[in-house]
């Protein structure tokens, strides 16, 4: 099922499959029967260990020894060299280097090297045997150690070996690592230091791709300078840079001449020793590189030139309007000569008819190069139509610390789709094939997530590794995925709007229980109709397209209330069964399940039937059911699990019958994304890569979903364009619920006269009514109480109600295409201002009013849950009195229609001036008239831009983008109300940098309910802490609250997070119990799905 490059893997066993539970994050490969030819030592196993999935191949594969003869014979020296690396691509060359200086019979030493991947330092077995190297160790070598547990890990073994070892050579890692360096008197043991010039160029260079950068730049300017420096200082810090150009070299001859280097300068054993040595062989640090072409291009012109005289082109080569695909490539690949997986990647996209424009850069910061070889820079025009990074890091940054802004900046200019495909970086091609999980979780964090942030998609693991050499090589059949969706994703910018079809799937939501086009929070028909309508002004062919909404549901599912076995569909195709079996590759996989086609799911008994209606070029279809609705524990236990022949056919219609240039999923969500396979980085043998096939998928999500957002990213290859969840309005009361309100109002007016316990007595009995004495404990009835004890009883029922009139509703369905009015807005931006942002000096609005009063908004709070009746009343005042400033506001900001029009300039003519000043206005009129004008104007301010960003409306700019081939701004998905910077809608979604939570706030905001709740449990258990409590941790909650439930897991069991040199989340600290002032808590924690996959790091 997966095709390898001359490489005899195969995928998991029907053993494997079928037989005893397998763990869920492993597959022990050694209990296969070793292959016919192959020794059991062959066998490559992959466990759990640490934080989670990381391969087990050992560094013996690394280890160069000389051999016995010669060398010993003449009592040569022997110089021992341990490096660790993050990617295997130096293995091969270093090793031919060392082999090659132990084959020379003039040598004056023998050279020992073993090398480890900075992932294999997880394993307590491996570590060990790497601080054994160590010690009889004479050069350490380390190069791009950016994870800070295994940083720690390393500068703790090197640490006791230093001061011992000859020299000890760090190159771009984390500071910890750095200040490691020794050569002679050189020395970057002040790295950090404000004294120290390297401390000014981390300064300077706040990222680590400008950092790098900075490191390149010196790399070729100060060995020239240091060359006439007497000091013997300055000569040892030009050896180090001259160890950094041999190291970024790369190539053996480079590393050759660099060991020779270190070695007659600092081994002391080889001081005086006759070891000549030549200069570093310079590449560029930035540029163009062809396997075919006679040099690298520093000029995109004179590449071009080279490309256009080619004389081994094909015909589709020639063609002016090829497709032109720029290739984003690690120079360190290139130079080591690890560069098989590039060459493949490059040939398949010629061999389709694409022209490519493959470019590298040396630092970790390559927006520089996307503009410099990338666009035309006289035009100001792009040479490419799409752009596939196959270094599979952020654009800028690469492992260490990103600028996500700065690349996004970049992919602006360029403005086509951004593909960022995976080479296997910490496992072996083996291990992936065999893993129920797919890609190690580190790498899912640092070359999934990550590019995410920057607009990146489709993450397709196109290369694998070879164990031994450590050498990358070509996935084919994944090589030729990446290249055919790449071209597609291409063509989008070439071909015409008139010509290019469309198909718009739409499900049941929730997933096959609700009605047939329906999903989240969406009114999908009106939203298709006026997506369509716009299409149609912009040009594509969409004939015979009805009048209105109503209609188009009528012709496609014929019944608003249609169920999906309804017999009313509309049927758009029949698909006979040779047909289906001839265009769908994998369907045989299927009939495991559900026997041969057509099978009784979306067939007439003969064919298979596709559901839906065609408008011009443009197809509207119904995604079948998932399949398993009758028989829930098959569905969520059967690993065997498979797409039914009529979901399959579905998408063999879309993609080679109607011959849809891209598909548009719409709304959240349908059952794609979730269908068997890997986690993530699928193989050709997962369904979900298997059923979206070649066709671009773009898909409307909605923007307070994260976290299954992604899983369709990462596993449909969505480009997910985030859409506006309806505004949040107050619930209200009704009926006894509304009588009780009144009651209660009476009461607080006539509580001191004769009518004060008739009154109670009908609160209660009325509560009893409405069930609230399931919620509030409540006296019998007719039972005579003190005053005090009527006033706590009718505040407590008092604060219940308010919690159920408070409490917030979606308003209706959101329509594509229409934004929110400015009233319908005033709910979420009352709930927006509800909130302190301390990081921005905004404080809330209940906050401040409350303060007017002489109260902490936070007292007040405590004082309404225990039904202190004041505290209930100021709390109504309070939260009636937000709303009202909120609403006057708007009101001065909308037109006579109920559009917000020209925000800006309506907000800064109401700024500044007193009492003009709306909510000045407003508040003038109650008893918080006294309210604190400064923080009140830096709180509207603020409001202000969230309701320009509210009210904006780029959900269908965003969507025409896409399918014009153009690049779709990347944005957060979450909570409108906790972080604004989700709006305005329409943006490519994503989660975030899961190695960034818990955050200080989530954790400052986890301290507190984890307090209360603590104490709230004390009370309740006869002032003893429980020694446990359960938590579920959701992914969507995680993300929407940068970790808050991470957090509260980490304060119960007393530790707290502690962020990096780039603020990544890796490691924990205990809380002494002095500082705690309680016992520690167990939890016992349960992880949703979605939590698992995206946050394995933090499992």
């Amino acid at each position: 099922m997966s095709s390898l490059v001359s490489t005899p893997f195969a995928t998991a066993t029907g053993a494997q499959k079928l037989g005893a539970p397998v763990p869920l994050h492993s597959f022990l490969l050694s209990r296969r029967q070793p292959a016919a030819g192959r020794g059991r030592a062959a066998a490559i196993r992959c466990a759990i260990a640490g934080n989670g999935l990381f391969t087990q191949t050992k560094p013996e594969v690394r280890r160069v020894v000389p051999a016995e003869g010669d060398g010993s014979r003449r009592g040569l020296p022997r110089v021992k060299v341990v490096y660790v690396v993050l990617e295997a691509q130096y293995q091969s060359a270093v090793t031919a280097a060392v082999r090659e200086l132990n084959a020379d019979p003039r040598r004056a030493a023998e050279f020992e090297v073993v090398g480890y991947l900075v992932e294999e330092l997880r394993d307590e077995e491996t570590y060990r045997t790497f601080c054994a190297d160590l010690a009889d160790a004479n050069v350490f070598i380390g190069s791009l150690i950016f994870v800070e547990e295994l940083a720690l890990k390393v500068k703790a073994a090197v640490e006791k070996e230093r001061d011992r070892m000859d020299a000890v050579l760090v190159f771009p890692s984390m500071p910890e690592v750095m200040r490691l360096n020794k050569l002679g008197s050189f020395s970057m043991s002040q790295l950090g230091q404000s004294k120290s010039p390297f401390f000014q160029l981390f300064k300077r260079k706040k990222n680590s791709g400008g950092f790098a950068d900075s490191m390149l730049k010196l790399v070729r300017t100060l060995p020239k300078v240091l060359k006439y420096l007497p000091s013997d200082k300055a000569q040892d810090a030009r050896l180090y840079i001259l160890s950094l150009q041999f190291w970024l070299g790369g190539s053996p001859d480079n590393l050759q001449n660099f060991l020779k280097m270190i070695a007659v300068s600092y081994v002391p054993a080889l001081k005086g020793a006759n070891i000549k040595y030549d200069d570093p062989v310079l590449f560029l640090d930035a540029g163009i590189w062809h396997p075919l072409a006679p040099t690298m291009y520093e000029d995109v012109k004179e590449y071009l030139n080279w490309y256009g005289t080619r004389r081994d082109t094909n015909d589709k080569l020639k063609d002016p309007n090829a497709p032109v695909i720029g290739l984003v490539l690690q120079r360190s690949h290139i130079v080591t000569g690890d560069d098989g997986h590039y060459v493949a990647v490059i040939m398949e996209l010629e061999a389709k008819g694409a022209k490519v424009i493959p470019i590298f850069a040396g630092g970790l910061d390559f927006s520089g190069p996307t503009q410099k070889y990338l666009v035309d820079p006289i035009t100001g025009k792009t040479f490419v139509n799409a752009v596939v990074s196959l270094t599979g890091f952020a654009l800028v940054g690469g492992p260490a610390r990103q600028d996500h802004p700065k690349a996004i900046a970049a992919l602006q200019k360029l403005d086509v789709p951004y593909i960022v495909a995976l080479p296997l970086v910490f496992q072996t091609t083996e291990e992936w094939l065999n893993s129920t999980l797919g890609l190690h979780p580190i790498q899912v964090a640092l070359q999934v997530a990550l590019p995410e942030l920057d607009g990146g998609m489709e993450p397709i693991v196109f290369a694998g590794r070879d164990p031994r050499t450590g050498k990358s090589h070509a996935l084919h059949k994944r090589v030729e995925q990446l290249c055919t969706r790449a071209i597609r994703w291409a063509k989008l910018k070439r071909k015409t709007k008139a010509d290019k079809k469309l198909a718009i799937t739409v499900f049941s939501f929730p997933p096959d229980k609700g009605n047939v086009g329906s999903a989240a929070y969406l009114n999908v028909f009106s939203s298709i109709y006026s997506v369509l309508q716009d299409l149609k002004k912009d040009g594509y062919n969409v004939e015979g397209l009805p009048d209105t909404s109503e209609a188009l549901i009528e012709e496609v599912i014929h019944d608003k209330e249609a169920q999906f076995n309804s017999p009313n569909l509309n049927v758009a195709y029949r698909m006979n069964v040779r047909e289906y079996q001839t265009l769908t590759p994998y369907a045989n996989l299927l009939e495991e399940n559900w026997g041969k086609a057509p099978g009784h799911l979306n067939s007439d008994g003969e064919n298979l039937l596709v559901y839906g209606k065609q408008y011009g070029n443009v197809f509207i279809g119904v995604q079948p059911t998932f399949g398993y609705e009758g028989d829930p524990m098959r569905l969520l236990f059967s690993k065997s699990a498979s797409p039914h022949h009529g979901f399959a056919a579905y998408y063999t219609f879309v993609e080679k019958i109607f011959e849809a240039d891209a598909v548009l999923h719409f709304g959240t969500h349908g059952s794609l994304e979730f269908m068997p396979g890997k986690q993530v980085g699928m193989s050709d043998a997962c369904f979900p890569d298997s059923l979206i096939g070649n066709i671009p998928n773009i898909y409307y999500y909605a923007a307070n979903n994260p976290s299954e957002a992604t899983v369709a990213k990462r596993r449909s290859y969505a480009n997910t364009i985030s859409y506006l969840t309806p505004p949040a309005e107050n619930a209200g009361l009704y009926k006894g619920l509304k009588q009780l309100s009144e009651l209660i109002s009476s009461y607080q007016s006539l509580k001191d006269t004769g009518r004060g316990p008739q009154i109670v007595s009908s609160i209660i009995s009325t509560a009893k009514q409405c069930n609230l004495d399931k919620d509030v404990p409540l006296p019998e009835e007719g039972v005579e109480l003190p005053p005090n004890e009527r006033d706590l009883i009718v505040g407590k029922v008092y604060a219940k109600i308010m919690e159920i009139e408070s409490r917030l509703l979606p308003c209706g369905l959101h329509v594509i295409g229409e934004p929110p009015s400015a009233i319908e807005a005033v709910a979420t931006l009352v709930n927006i201002a509800a909130l302190d942002r301390p990081e921005d000096e905004i404080y809330s609005l209940p906050g401040i009013l409350a303060q007017t009063v002489g109260r902490e908004i936070e007292d007040v709070y405590r004082g309404s849950d225990k039904g202190i009746l004041a505290d209930v009343e100021l709390l109504k005042q309070i939260t009636e009195a937000s709303r009202g400033a909120v609403n006057a506001f708007v009101e001065r900001a909308t037109n006579s229609k109920g559009q917000v029009v020209d925000v800006t300039n309506k907000l800064s003519t109401m700024l500044g001036f007193g009492l003009s000043e709306p909510w000045v206005q407003y508040l003038s009129k109650t008893k918080f008239i006294r309210a604190d004008r400064d923080k009140l104007r830096t709180l509207f301010g603020f409001l202000g831009e969230c309701l320009k960003l509210i009210v904006e409306d780029n959900e269908l700019g965003s969507l025409k983008l896409a399918l014009e081939g153009s690049y779709v701004e990347p944005g957060p998905g979450g909570d409108p109300i906790r972080n604004p910077k989700v709006l305005p809608t329409g943006k490519n979604i994503h989660a975030l940098d899961p190695q960034s939570i818990p955050t200080t706030a989530a954790l400052k905001s986890a301290k507190i309910v984890v307090d209360r709740l603590l104490e709230r449990q004390k009370v309740d258990n006869g002032g003893k802490y429980p020694e446990t409590v359960a938590l579920v941790l959701w992914g969507t909650d995680n993300i929407k609250t940068y970790g808050e439930s991470l957090a509260q897991v980490l304060w119960m069991i007393g530790v707290r997070p502690i962020a990096d040199t780039f603020g990544r989340v890796n490691r924990v600290e205990p809380v002494s119990l002095e500082e705690l002032g309680r016992p520690r808590i167990d939890v016992v924690v349960n992880c949703s799905g979605v939590f698992r996959d995206l946050f394995i790091n933090q499992v």
